[in-house]
């Protein structure tokens, strides 16, 4: 299946071809807009070559920051950004032997079983884990039992609620849309 979440072709292959930048384009995806963040992988594999969890969790730190730095950085806030994606990469390395995808394929688990393993990775809490699951079931081939279910209201089909949902320019307009709405709603609330 073919991801069409950041509008670029190259950075959307990525995506697709590469569980690992899919992972870190998830991660990524906090206070920059979606294709901000999904394009992350692409430009840290031009800027270091790297498109694995192994050599990136064991670059220089200060090298792996300025490669975020570099214009137009990686993320807003490529200090921390750059450490997370070092830690989530070092321990992709030492649970999963390196292997991103073995997240949601190792053992045959259950939609339940993927939510637990994504929360327990830095920088994935309860609702960043649950969109990715969505993503993994909606549009990657993830087919864990009751992985809709575990993935909460993000698994309802058609819901257009976040990135799981995108697969065209009118999709990701309707996503926006939502947030919008969820923003709104929250700031009448309080």
């Amino acid at each position: 299946m073919a991801l069409h979440i950041t509008g670029d072709t190259a950075a959307d292959a990525l995506l697709t071809d590469n569980p690992l930048a899919l992972l870190v384009g998830m991660l990524l995806d906090q206070q920059v807009p979606m294709e901000t963040a999904f394009a992350g992988p692409l430009k840290i594999e031009q800027r270091t070559g790297a498109t694995d969890a192994t050599t990136i969790a064991s670059m220089d730190p200060d090298e792996f920051l300025e490669a975020f730095k570099t214009t137009p950085a990686v993320h807003r806030f490529p200090g921390s950004m750059a450490t997370r994606v070092q830690t989530l990469c070092q321990e992709i390395v030492d649970q999963w032997g390196g292997d991103a995808s073995a997240l949601w394929t190792e053992g045959d688990p259950s939609g339940a079983e993927v939510l637990k393993r994504l929360k327990a990775l830095p920088g994935f809490g309860e609702q960043k884990a649950k969109i990715f699951l969505a993503l993994l079931g909606k549009q990657y081939g993830f087919t864990g039992a009751g992985w809709r279910e575990a993935a909460g209201d993000y698994g309802i089909e058609g819901s257009y609620r976040s990135v799981a949902d995108i697969v065209s320019p009118e999709s990701l307009t309707r996503v926006r849309e939502h947030k919008k709405a969820m923003k709104a709603a929250a700031k009448a609330k309080a």
